[in-house]
């Protein structure tokens, strides 16, 4: 069973919004919904106390699927579907939680599951939904897989706590599936890559992007935001940084460029941010100054990103992009010295 929202007519449904910087030829790399958010905790089915972060895929029959986290009113999360024939009104929303925590059959759940990241893996004929699984030892990574994200294959934990923005590449690497993930370290909370014959034993750990130091808006703590994008470049990848300020932490996205072959060598940095929280839905909720898409889709053009995100850890909201503008900036905003950036 599900609920539906009613869609809404609307003749230019994606309008732009004026940013300060940031740009490629004068326009905004990411634009905004003007109807944002476009979830919210008043749009469930049951009681909640928030929606925020949520995983998207393309559907078989053309639907766009968003995985959402959603916040219950003890605290703790779950994971549940909302469907939509255009990935922007109308949303059927599960009944009921669709990947509830499992605490009894996997205790790493105990305190629920959090921020998943979708990947269709064409070998496996399956999605493959790498979220994370939160109990006493802190946040670890699990996967679990799916054809028709009404019944999963759980693997259970496959990065030990702390781990956490984690997503599987759709294919093999010189025969090996390739998993990026974000362990806190002695040496820091960088973005790693680990590689699997099995997807249940990872080995070959390597730092792929470390975060900056001193005053940059990623230095510190960065991880990965959606699953990377391939292009005949690289893999694009968006990723978030957090600015520490005296008055709490700002999550802003940036851009990087690795290689297809060798995922752990970084090609391109970008120098700044590209998006970060403006508006009131992004600046207030029950985390403020948070902009965090764990999922996007691409047009039928395959250019326009459409990009889910989680404002302020209260709500879904949706900005566009272009993949092509995403790589032209990156041209003209890295440099060399850049991409390790220690």
């Amino acid at each position: 069973m599900t609920t539906t929202i009613a869609p809404i007519s609307l003749p230019d449904p994606i309008v732009p919004q004026p940013q300060h910087i940031n740009t490629h030829a004068g326009l905004p790399l990411f634009a905004r919904y003007h109807r944002n958010p476009i979830l919210t905790q008043e749009n469930w089915p049951y009681p909640i106390n928030s929606v925020f972060n949520a995983a998207a895929a393309k559907l078989p029959n053309g639907d766009t699927l968003l995985l959402c986290r959603v916040e219950d009113r003890r605290g703790l999360s779950h994971l549940c579907a909302a469907r939509s024939t255009n990935g922007i009104d109308g949303w059927r929303i599960d009944a009921q939680p669709t990947l509830p925590a499992d605490p009894l059959g996997h205790p790493e759940e105990i305190w629920g599951i959090e921020d998943p990241r979708i990947t269709y893996v064409p070998e496996l004929e399956q999605f493959a939904v790498v979220y994370t699984s939160f109990a006493r030892g802190g946040p670890g990574v699990s996967l679990a897989t799916t054809q028709d994200f009404k019944s999963f294959q759980r693997y259970g934990v496959i990065m030990q706590p702390e781990d956490k923005d984690a997503a599987l590449l759709p294919r093999r690497i010189d025969g090996n599936w390739a998993l990026i993930h974000r362990p806190v370290t002695t040496q820091g909370a960088h973005m790693w890559i680990s590689y699997s014959p099995d997807l249940r034993h990872w080995g070959s750990h390597k730092i792929m992007l470390a975060a900056r130091r001193g005053g940059w808006w990623d230095a510190n703590k960065i991880g990965l935001c959606s699953p990377p994008i391939e292009t005949a470049k690289g893999w694009l990848t968006i990723y978030h940084g957090v600015r520490r300020t005296a008055s709490g932490s700002i999550y802003r996205l940036g851009l990087a460029l690795f290689d297809l072959e060798k995922p752990e060598v970084c090609l391109q940095r970008g120098d700044s941010w590209v998006f970060g929280p403006e508006t009131s839905y992004e600046r207030g909720g029950d985390v403020k100054d948070v902009v965090f898409p764990c999922g996007q889709t691409i047009g039928a053009d395959g250019d326009t990103i459409y990009l889910y995100y989680g404002a302020g850890d209260s709500c879904i909201a949706l900005a566009t992009g272009s993949i092509r503008s995403l790589l032209a900036w990156l041209d003209a905003n890295s440099s060399p010295e850049e991409v390790s950036a220690l």
